[in-house]
């Protein structure tokens, strides 16, 4: 006879089984969960190491940094944002005094320098030269790095006046020979004049040919006299470029004459030049010169002038043969000239004036059609005095943080 199962032990049964069933899956997830929660912790545990090493890295890296620092033989201003103070070497100390630290970089700046070199450099009282360079930092801060310049200034002065001195020598050499010749042909037209005998036609036509070699000769001590007085002179005033252009085409060949004309397009606006007008009107009046002889009588001679990167730029186009390319360094050789009544020294004048002056000339373009001779010179920075002291200029680059 089959039993019939209380409805409630098999409930109670079913009871079991699901609470077993659920006890095996609890267990399970915890068990899962602590792996989980120790592979956390050995992960974390690893991140900590690595961000403790990161961390002893940064400080090694740090005190390497700082210990750098303080050995630069330049001085070092660590500024931040609002252009304060934050950091210094041991030549900033010394060279700014204290107090540093939370001061405004212009206000401390001031303490030391009081005017600005025309190279962009700052000035010390004492006459030392230091260039400022900077960089800006991410959050907006800046470093400043001061390089004392006074000894590199001087040397290259003296290495240029040496180079000179040696020019000079070896051109005096040169220069015996270039007047000897036209001397003797001069002395000799006047010892037969002196005689008294000859036809009053030949007497004239020797006189004529003895002032020919006297011109010459004349032209070759004046442009021997240019060329040593650029290394020399110390004169320097503000020359507007305006102004300069205006004496050049006064003293320049006139056009009247049948010669070829002078175009100019001035694009320099107000920009001014430091130096000896009179040397700087010959050297680009010889330039002028020399296109309009070796272009046509109708030929125009261009002149222009513009700015270009801190720089006065004069550009004279003619309309000659132009210039080969053998000799395009070899014409502002002293004494080298292509033409049978030249002094060889007109180009070697400009060279030497405009090198005097901090710039460069050079045959920028040369071809059948003429050729294009370039004068680069540095443009006058604004420098108005302050009640004080100092200039505008230098409070403005202390200000910035840059020169």
């Amino acid at each position: 006879m089959q039993t019939q199962t209380d409805p409630r032990v098999l409930a109670l049964s079913q009871a079991f089984a699901l609470f077993n069933d659920t006890s095996r899956v609890l267990s399970d997830s915890y068990q899962e969960l602590e792996r989980r929660a120790a592979d956390l912790s050995q992960q974390l545990a690893a991140a900590h190491n690595a961000r403790l090493r990161e961390l002893a890295e940064k400080e090694r890296l740090a005190e390497r940094m700082q210990v750098l620092m303080e050995a630069l033989p330049g001085g070092v201003v660590v500024l931040d944002a609002e252009r304060r103070v934050v950091e210094t070497n041991a030549t900033a100390r010394a060279l700014f005094g204290q107090p540093l630290v939370d001061q405004v970089w212009p206000d401390v700046a001031s303490r030391a320098f009081g005017a600005m070199g025309d190279n962009g450099s700052l000035k010390l009282a004492d006459g030392r030269e230091y260039a400022l360079s900077q960089q800006v930092l991410v959050d907006g801060g800046m470093v400043l790095l001061l390089a004392e310049v006074t000894q590199a200034r001087t040397l290259q002065a003296q290495l240029g006046h040496y180079q000179r001195l040696s020019a000079l020598g070896e051109m005096s050499a040169r220069l015996a020979h270039q007047l000897r010749t036209p001397l003797s042909a001069a002395m000799l037209y006047a010892s037969r004049l002196a005689e008294g005998t000859l036809a009053p036609d030949i007497a004239a036509r020797l006189a004529s040919r003895t002032s020919e070699r006297l011109r010459h000769l004349d032209r070759l001590i004046n442009d021997m006299l240019r060329y040593a007085r650029a290394e020399h002179d110390d004169e320097g005033e503000r020359v507007p470029v305006s102004l300069l252009i205006q004496r050049v085409l006064e003293n320049s060949v006139s056009p009247g004459t049948g010669a070829a004309r002078v175009a100019v397009a001035n694009h320099s606006g107000s920009a001014e030049l430091i130096g000896n007008a009179g040397l700087l009107v010959s050297a680009l009046g010889n330039l002028i010169d020399n296109a309009i002889r070796v272009s046509p009588s109708d030929a125009v001679v261009r002149l222009g002038a513009y700015r270009k990167g801190g720089d006065v730029v004069f550009a004279v186009a003619d309309d000659g043969p132009g210039v080969p390319p053998a000799l395009r360094e070899r014409i502002f050789e002293p004494f080298f000239t292509t033409r049978s009544d030249g002094t060889g020294l007109g180009l070697a004048v400009v060279r030497s004036v405009i090198s005097a002056h901090g710039g460069s000339v050079a045959v920028a373009q040369s071809s059948d059609a003429g050729a294009v001779f370039e004068i680069r010179l540095p443009e006058a920075r604004s420098a108005t005095a302050l009640p004080g002291g100092g200039s505008v200029r230098l409070h403005e680059a202390l200000a910035m943080g840059v020169a």
